[in-house]
Formats: structure tokens, C-alpha cells, sequence
């Protein structure tokens, strides 16, 4: 029984110690999800409006391009490297493979994460790149390029008809959601009564005029392959983020059990201490009153 309390309080401590670090990391992941959302966002708004630009069936870009038959999806799933965060990779694995079920062309996958991938692979997905373990604990842009040149050449060379990113939307520490949204092509409001718009987050698009100088042409030639690394590099934010507070959660929870294991391992042993003090001296006891029968005899 003591091997096992000291056994539980050591677990006890690498609990606290990992939620203490997650603790440090959720903090600096929540303030750089933040400080780019609003950007993302609107670049996000911006495109959509781009896209919506009558010019009488002309492609404005071939990234924008609709394919009159969707043979293959491709799938930017984001999920963690590591374990011990809850609920948080099996969640994400789930809505995916939920998305997949709902669509009746082949399925290519892109991974970040080592958990996802490992989940995928065990059930035989086609992973067609992966870029698990990549990326810094603080990740740039320019880390999240080689993702969306994969991502951006599958949908060019036409192997996926559509590209779709698969990621944990952060909301609060407590709230994570995993979140799968078109990525390619933008199509603004043309997905209700699709069976895709179920499982796609559409965003909220205000109609403005815009003035677009040299074209939105050139605009887009320049800046969508920059906004989609955009959006991918907000996803990988918010999937971290989410990640980290699962993390803390699930580790602050484990410590709580770890110590309510303890103090009732702790009761079941004084229990037992006293059960074995209090016979002990009974036998003392009537020992003594045997040896005294047998003197007074």
C-alpha cells in the first residue's frame, strides 16, 4: 500500500509539472491566435468579395477555379505531436473521419501532427505529405509555406478538386471545436443544400464596393497564394492554442484524481494500520492474561 501511494503522488507531480508548462505555453499560443485573427479574418472577407466579382464567367484566378466534378478532396488536417492533451486528437480524428464519410469522392490527406497522422495511418487513409514535428513551438509563416505549396499544387495539378482544412478553432480555455472549412476554391454562399455545408464553417461576408487598382486580377496573382498560406497558418495557431488548454485541463484534472486517489489510499492504509495495531495488541493482551492464568495455577 505505501509502494502504491508513493507510486500515485509521483504521478501526482509529473501531472502538476505538465500543467504547469502548458500553463506557460496556452498563454503565449492564446495571445498570437488573437493577434492575427483579425487579420485572417478580413483577408478571408476580402477574397470571398474577390471571388464574388461578376466578370462574365471569366476565372479571375486558377486557384478560384470550379471544377464542374469533384473526383478528389484533399484534407489539411491539423492535430497535436503529442499525447496527454484529453479528449482534444481523438476529437479532431473523429469530425474528419465523420467529413470523409459524408463525401463520395476519394479522400487525399495532408497532415500536421504526428497523433493524427499515426490515427490515420493505422486506418489505412491515403497521406499524400506530412509535416509532423516541423514546425517550432512558436511558429512563423514562413514555416507554414511548404504546407500550403503542397496543399495549393495539389488543387493546380489537379489531382483534388477541392482542398478543405481540417483544424481546432479555439474559443476559450474550457472550448475547443474542431472546425473543417473550404480552403480551395472560395466560393462565397454557394454551399447551402450541399451536403458539404453541414461539416464547412462559411464565413459572414458583408457586401461592399471595391475599387481594385491595377485588377483584381493582378491582386489575386499576388496575394491568394499568400492568403491561403494565411489561413493555414491561423488554423495551426488556433489548433495550438486548443491544444495547450486541453493539455492544462486534462493534466489539472489528473492531478485532482491523483490526489483524491491518494488520500483515499492514504484512509484505506491508516485503516488497515490500525486494524493490524489493534489486533497485535489483543494477542499482547491475552497473551499476558494466558501467562498470568498459568502462574496462578
Amino acid at each position: 500500500m505505501r509502494l502504491r501511494i508513493r507510486s500515485v503522488k509521483n504521478i501526482a507531480q509529473v501531472t502538476r509539472a505538465l500543467e504547469a508548462v502548458s500553463a506557460s505555453k496556452v498563454k503565449k499560443a492564446q495571445q498570437a491566435t488573437f493577434a492575427t485573427r483579425a487579420y485572417a479574418a478580413k483577408a478571408w472577407e476580402v477574397l470571398t468579395h474577390l471571388a464574388a466579382e461578376p466578370l462574365d464567367g471569366k476565372i479571375l484566378h486558377p486557384l478560384l477555379e470550379v471544377r464542374p466534378e469533384v473526383r478528389a478532396i484533399t484534407i489539411v488536417f491539423v492535430s497535436g505531436d503529442r499525447g496527454l492533451a484529453g479528449a482534444y486528437n481523438t476529437n479532431m480524428v473523429r469530425a474528419a473521419l465523420n467529413f470523409e464519410r459524408a463525401q463520395t469522392a476519394p479522400i487525399r490527406w495532408i497532415t500536421v501532427g504526428r497523433k493524427g497522422r499515426d490515427m490515420l495511418l493505422r486506418r489505412r487513409k491515403n497521406i499524400i505529405a506530412d509535416f509532423s514535428q516541423r514546425l517550432s513551438a512558436a511558429p512563423l509563416i514562413r514555416e507554414v509555406r511548404p504546407i500550403a505549396r503542397a496543399a495549393i499544387d495539389d488543387f493546380l495539378r489537379g489531382d483534388a478538386d477541392e482542398v478543405v482544412l481540417a483544424y481546432s478553432d479555439f474559443v476559450n480555455t474550457l472550448t475547443q471545436k474542431p472546425t473543417i472549412k473550404r480552403l480551395l476554391p472560395i466560393l462565397p454562399g454557394q454551399l447551402a443544400g450541399e451536403p458539404i455545408a453541414d461539416h464547412i464553417a462559411l464565413p459572414h461576408v458583408t457586401k461592399y464596393v471595391y475599387i481594385y487598382e491595377p485588377s483584381p486580377e493582378a491582386i489575386l496573382d499576388v496575394v491568394l497564394p499568400r492568403f491561403t498560406e494565411l489561413q493555414i497558418y491561423q488554423a495551426i495557431l488556433e489548433s495550438l492554442a486548443s491544444e495547450h488548454s486541453a493539455r492544462m485541463v486534462a493534466m489539472r484534472n489528473a492531478t485532482d484524481n491523483a490526489n483524491e486517489l491518494v488520500e483515499n489510499l492514504r484512509l484505506t492504509y491508516n485503516k488497515a494500520r490500525q486494524q493490524s495495531i489493534t489486533s497485535d495488541l489483543l494477542d499482547i493482551a491475552g497473551g499476558a492474561e494466558a501467562l498470568a492464568q498459568t502462574l496462578a495455577k
